[in-house]
């Protein structure tokens, strides 16, 4: 990653153009052509630096029920672990910590049927039977931008 790389992600992590050519925007704002930002993006995109480029709803404002998820996963496990867990689309964050339940991610469903559900396929399909499924209960949210 260079130093193009780490100003266009310190860029649009919280000031993403909204706007119909976002990447014409956030060239004229870097001095770059939205070519030269698309180009740069899709390298980023397929080498696993940027993983998701959208917009943070407010999942109860939709109906939604979100929670957080830590789960204890041997270490010759976490790669076939966290691939499942990736495979759904209600997941929007998924970390390694360096704690006895070292994978957390969180998820968000319709409904608390619908996490408890998945999170039964989850166990069932990797053999990882600790998963702490705790559900938001009162709802903080902060600003997180990781300068890179």
């Amino acid at each position: 990653m260079d130093d193009v790389d780490r100003k266009i992600i310190n860029e649009a992590q919280s000031c993403f153009p909204i706007t119909r050519r976002p990447y014409l925007a956030l060239g004229e704002r870097l001095g770059m052509s939205e070519e030269a930002i698309i180009k740069k993006v899709k390298y980023l995109k397929e080498e696993g630096i940027i993983r998701r480029i959208g917009g943070s709803l407010n999942s109860r404002k939709l109906n939604f029920t979100s929670t957080l998820c830590a789960a204890r996963v041997p270490e010759d496990r976490i790669e076939m672990f966290v691939e499942k867990v990736n495979s759904f689309k209600g997941v929007t964050h998924n970390y390694l910590r360096n704690n006895n339940y070292n994978i957390w991610f969180t998820f968000i469903a319709p409904d608390i049927n619908c996490i408890e559900n998945a999170l039964k396929d989850i166990s069932d399909s990797t053999g990882i039977d600790e998963i702490l499924n705790m559900p938001a209960v009162r709802m903080f949210k902060i600003k997180v931008d990781f300068e890179v």
